[in-house]
C-alpha cells in the first residue's frame, strides 16, 4: 500500500500538476528571461559620450526603461508571481519535498490503522532500524495529543524535507509544535524504506521476516559446513580460494591479451572496449530441404489428444498423488487430469472440456479430481518426468547435454485486484500483472519457474527458481539478459556454484576487474585499472559461506537476502564483500565475452530458445485475452504451473516426432548432419490445433424455442 497507494500516487499526482502548470511556467519564465536579457546584452556602464571621459554607470531608469520595451512592468511583476506559485519556496528544497507535501492530504486514509501497525505487528530491528520501531510504536500517542511538540519525536530521524515539513510548519513552528500529519509520513516512508533493507522486519514472517536469523549458524552449521564445501568446491580458507582465483583471472587475461590482435572483432579505443556486433550465424549447408521436410511430416494433432498421447507414452499424470493418500485411482484419472490440463494452460476454463454424458468429464468428476489430485508438487514432478524422458530420445542429445540453461520473465496481466502484481505501463498499459520467471534448458525444456510481482528486477528471483528446479540435470552455466545482472548478482552466483553469463548489450562501459596490479596485459592495461578489494572477502568470506550454505540448503531465500544487502545506494558490509567477490567471476565472463565469439554466439542462441518458448506458450494460453485471472500467488502458481507441464508435454512430443522424422529421412538415403541436426527445433505448433473444434450442425430447425433451463436443476 505504501509503494502503490500513497508513495507512487503522490509522485504522480505532483507530477500531473507540474504538466498542469507548464505553460504558465514557460510564458513567465520567457518574460523573466527577457528582462534579465538587458543587463545581459548591454553593457553596467555607459561610455562617457563624445569628450571620451570616465564611464558612467547605467541607471535603475535607463535599464526600465530599456526593459519595458520588452516587457511592461506589470507583466514581469505577474510573472515573477507566477515563478513563485510554481517553483520551489526557497533555495533549500529537493526534489522530494512536492510530492511529499501532495502525500500529507492522505493523512486520513493511514491514520485509522497507525494503531494496528504499531501494536500488532511483532516488530524486531537491526541496530539501524532500532529507532524507527521505537518511533513507530510512539506514534499513537504523538497523533493522539491535541499540540506536540519536538520532544514527544525522534527528530534524529528527520532528514532535510521532512525536517521542514515537521518543524517548520508557519502555523504551528511559532507555537512551538510539530505538524503530526507530516511526521506519520515521515515514520511510514522510513518503514517503507527499512522494510525493503531489511533493517526494520516482522518477527516470524515469511516475506517481511529477517532473513538472518534463517542463516545456518552455531551447530546447524558446523554440521552442513563440510559438506556444503565439498558440494560447492569451495575452500574454508579465504586465502587458498583467492589464490586458486589470482591464478585463474591471470591465466584469462593472459590467454585473451595475447590473442587480441588477432581478434579482427575487438578493438581497446580510448579506454574503451570495442566489440563487433555479432551477425547472423549462416545455416549449414542442406538445412532447409531438411528442415521443411520434417516439419511436413509432423501428424496433425488436436492438443487434448497430444496430451493423452504424450501419459501413455511416459506416465506423465503417474505422480499426481491423491491429497488423502488414498492409493486406488479412480477408473480413466488421466482422461480427468487431461481435461483439468486442457482448462488450465488455454486459460478457458473449465466450461469448454465439460461433458455431461461422460463419467470422467462431469463436472462433480473434474471438481473432485482438482480437489483431490491436482497440486503444484505434481506438476512439478511431472515435468521433471518428462524433462528426464526427453534424454532418452537422440534427437535431443544434438540440442545440448542440459548444462546450460537461460531464465528470463513472461509477463502477464491481472484484471484483478492484488497485492501480488504491479503496474508497468510498458507491458501492462494502465493495469497491473505479474512475471512468470522460468528457466529453459539448452534442450528446450522447461525447468521450473516462480510469479513475481509486476516487473521486479529478474536478477532478484533467478536464484530460487535455480533452487527450485523441476529437471534431474542441474544446469552449470546461467544465462540472461542483459538487465539481470550487477556485481553482487555475480558474486553469489559464484559461491552457489553457476556460472553467471548474462548477455552484454554495451561492452564499452564495462569495467575489468584484477587482484595483482602489478602484472601487463598489454593491450588490456587501459580498460583494467581497478582492483578487487580481496580483505573485504577475507573479512566477511565465513559469513559468505553461511550464506551459500543457508541458500543450497533452502534456509532462507535469495531474493530476501539480495534485498537486505542492497536497498539503493546502499550496500551493507556483507553485500560489499559479494560485491567485490562478483567482480572477479564478471571480469572471466567479460573476457570470455570478448575472446570467444562461439561463447557469444551460445548466450543468444540460448536466450532466443527462451524467446522462442515464450511465443509458444502465449499461442497455447490464448483464452481470456491471455490474462492471468487470479488474485492470489497460489492460483497464479497453479496456472503457470499448468502451462509449464503442457509447455514440456507439447516439447517432448514433437522431439519424438521430429526425431523419428529425422531418422526415417536418413533411412532414405539423406545424409544429416550433426551441424543440421543441432539446428532443428521442437518449437513448432502450426500442426497442433488448441483452439478446439465447433461441431456445426442443423439441431434444432423447426424454428420453436428451446426449453428454458430449471435453475433448480442439476449441472451435470
Amino acid at each position: 500500500m505504501m509503494a502503490t497507494k500513497l508513495l507512487a500516487r503522490a509522485e504522480r499526482e505532483e507530477d500531473k500538476a507540474k504538466l498542469k502548470g507548464l505553460p504558465r511556467l514557460r510564458k513567465a519564465a520567457a518574460k523573466v528571461r527577457d528582462a534579465v536579457s538587458v543587463f545581459l546584452d548591454v553593457p553596467i556602464e555607459s561610455d562617457g559620450g563624445e569628450g571620451g571621459g570616465e564611464p558612467v554607470p547605467l541607471s535603475v531608469a535607463q535599464a526600465w526603461e530599456r526593459i519595458e520595451q520588452l516587457v511592461s512592468r506589470e507583466e514581469l511583476a505577474k510573472a515573477i508571481v507566477e515563478l513563485g506559485e510554481l517553483l520551489p519556496e526557497g533555495t533549500g528544497e529537493d526534489a522530494d519535498t512536492a510530492w511529499r507535501k501532495q502525500l500529507l492530504e492522505r493523512y486520513a486514509t493511514v491514520r485509522p490503522f497507525t494503531s494496528l501497525l504499531a501494536e500488532v505487528i511483532p516488530w524486531g530491528a537491526t541496530q539501524a532500524g532500532t529507532p524507527l520501531v521505537q518511533a513507530l510504536r510512539e506514534l499513537p500517542k504523538v497523533q493522539a495529543r491535541r499540540k506536540p511538540g519536538p520532544e514527544h519525536i525522534d527528530v534524529s530521524l528527520l532528514d532535510g524535507t521532512w525536517r521542514r515539513l515537521v518543524l517548520g510548519n508557519p502555523l504551528l513552528a511559532v507555537k512551538g509544535y510539530i505538524d503530526k500529519h507530516a511526521w506519520t509520513f515521515c515514520v511510514l516512508e522510513g518503514l517503507h524504506t527499512a522494510l525493503k533493507r531489511r533493517d526494520v522486519f516482522a518477527r516470524g514472517a515469511d516475506n517481511w521476516g529477517d532473513p538472518r536469523a534463517r542463516l545456518l549458524s552455531g551447530p546447524d552449521w558446523q554440521v552442513n559446513k563440510p559438506r556444503v564445501l565439498t558440494a560447492l568446491e569451495l575452500s574454508g580458507s579465504a586465502e587458498e580460494h583467492l589464490g586458486e582465483l589470482e591464478v585463474l583471472l591471470d591465466e584469462m587475461y593472459a590467454h585473451v591479451a595475447e590473442g587480441l590482435p588477432r581478434n579482427a572483432a575487438v578493438d581497446v579505443v580510448d579506454g574503451k572496449i570495442r566489440l563487433d556486433r555479432l551477425e547472423a550465424e549462416p545455416e549449414p549447408a542442406g538445412f532447409k530441404p531438411v528442415h521443411d521436410a520434417v516439419q511436413a511430416m509432423m501428424p496433425r494433432i488436436d492438443y487434448p489428444e497430444l496430451l493423452l498421447e504424450v501419459h501413455a507414452r511416459t506416465g506423465m499424470f503417474d505422480p499426481f498423488e491423491h491429497i488423502g493418500g488414498k492409493v486406488a485411482r479412480p477408473q480413466d484419472l488421466d482422461l480427468t487430469l487431461t481435461a483439468l490440463l486442457v482448462s488450465k494452460s488455454t486459460n478457458i476454463g473449465m466450461e469448454p472440456v465439460i461433458k455431461p454424458g461422460e463419467k470422467a468429464l462431469t463436472r462433480s468428476r473434474l471438481a473432485a479430481v482438482e480437489w483431490g489430485y491436482w497440486n503444484l508438487p505434481g506438476m512439478s514432478a511431472a515435468s521433471a518426468l518428462l524433462v528426464a524422458r526427453q534424454g532418452d530420445i537422440d534427437l535431443a542429445s544434438d540440442w545440448g547435454g542440459g548444462h546450460v540453461a537461460s531464465a528470463d520473465g513472461m509477463r502477464f496481466t491481472v484484471p484483478l485486484r492484488s497485492i501480488h502484481t504491479r503496474p508497468n505501463r510498458k507491458y501492462f498499459s494502465t493495469g497491473r500483472g505479474a512475471t512468470w520467471l522460468n528457466v529453459v534448458s539448452d534442450r528446450v525444456m522447461g525447468l521450473g519457474g516462480i510469479v513475481m510481482p509486476g516487473t521486479l528486477r529478474d536478477s532478484l528471483g533467478i536464484l530460487d527458481a535455480m533452487f527450485n528446479l523441476d529437471g534431474p540435470v542441474r544446469p552449470e552455466i546461467v544465462i540472461t539478459d542483459t538487465g539481470s545482472y550487477s556485481d553482487l548478482v555475480f558474486g553469489i552466483f559464484a559461491i552457489c556454484g553457476y556460472q553467471f553469463s548474462p548477455r552484454i548489450a554495451d561492452i564499452s562501459d564495462a569495467r575489468l576487474w584484477r587482484l595483482d596490479m602489478s602484472r601487463d596485459y598489454g593491450p588490456l592495461q587501459p580498460v583494467s585499472r581497478q582492483r578487487v578489494q580481496v580483505e573485504r572477502i577475507r573479512q566477511n568470506w565465513e559469513d559468505m559461506l553461511r550464506v551459500a550454505g543457508s541458500l543450497t540448503t533452502g534456509k532462507v531465500r535469495a531474493y530476501d537476502l539480495l534485498r537486505m544487502m542492497t536497498s539503493g545506494d546502499r550496500m551493507t558490509g556483507l553485500g560489499d564483500a559479494f560485491a567485490h567477490y562478483g567482480r572477479i567471476f564478471k571480469t572471466l565472463h567479460l573476457l570470455q565475452f570478448i575472446d570467444s565469439e562461439a561463447y557469444r554466439r551460445m548466450i543468444g542462441v540460448q536466450l532466443n530458445i527462451g524467446e522462442g518458448r515464450h511465443a509458444l506458450a502465449r499461442s497455447i494460453f490464448f483464452g481470456r485475452l491471455g490474462e492471468l485471472r487470479h488474485a492470489y500467488r497460489e492460483g497464479m502458481e497453479d496456472q503457470l504451473g499448468a502451462l509449464g507441464m503442457a509447455l514440456n508435454a507439447v516439447l517432448w512430443w514433437n522431439t519424438l516426432y521430429m526425431d523419428a522424422a529425422v531418422k526415417e529421412l536418413e533411412a532414405g538415403g539423406l545424409a544429416i548432419s550433426p551441424e543440421i541436426r543441432s539446428r532443428l527445433s521442437p518449437l513448432v505448433h502450426e500442426h497442433i490445433n488448441f483452439h478446439g473444434r465447433y461441431p456445426i450442425v442443423r439441431s434444432h430447425g423447426d424454428g420453436s424455442l428451446r426449453p428454458l433451463r430449471d435453475p433448480a436443476a442439476s449441472e451435470e
